[in-house]
């Protein structure tokens, strides 16, 4: 049986993460964790990310930021990388580190620019080219 539902997320979930995140996903899913990956695919990105109230631009600058605040840096890590990886500017991060940094601190802040500068490697290394801009 389809379900619309999962269908929306899992699409807007393959286009901010990428086929190869969601690929390895799906293939560590288990009998223990299948529930909550259905429930993230469903809520998370098939109720929260398709809204028409923020497009996904600023979806991806709300979660980085608040990754940074709460210290979740492998999951700061996997939506820097999907952003970069999608054309998502470095002038814009370093907006996002910037603002995040009187809020959250300077030592998070300087935490985030030492995964930045790993994952910049990472990709360049495979040949992705970096949007050094704005936009």
């Amino acid at each position: 049986m389809s379900d619309p539902l999962y269908e929306a997320g899992m699409k807007v979930r393959r286009q901010i993460l990428g086929d190869a995140h969601v690929d390895r996903s799906i293939a560590r899913t288990t009998d223990v964790n299948r529930e909550f990956q259905d429930f993230i695919t469903r809520f998370g990105w098939g109720e929260i990310w398709t809204r028409p109230g923020f497009d996904h631009r600023t979806r991806r600058i709300l979660v980085m930021g608040t990754m940074m605040a709460l210290g979740r840096w492998e999951e700061l890590r996997m939506h820097l990388r999907a952003a970069l990886e999608d054309g998502f500017s470095l002038a814009d991060v370093k907006e996002l580190f910037l603002q995040q940094s009187i809020y959250c601190g300077f030592p998070v802040t300087n935490t985030a620019y030492h995964h930045l500068a790993e994952i910049m490697a990472e990709l360049e290394a495979k040949g992705v080219a970096i949007n050094h801009g704005q936009g």
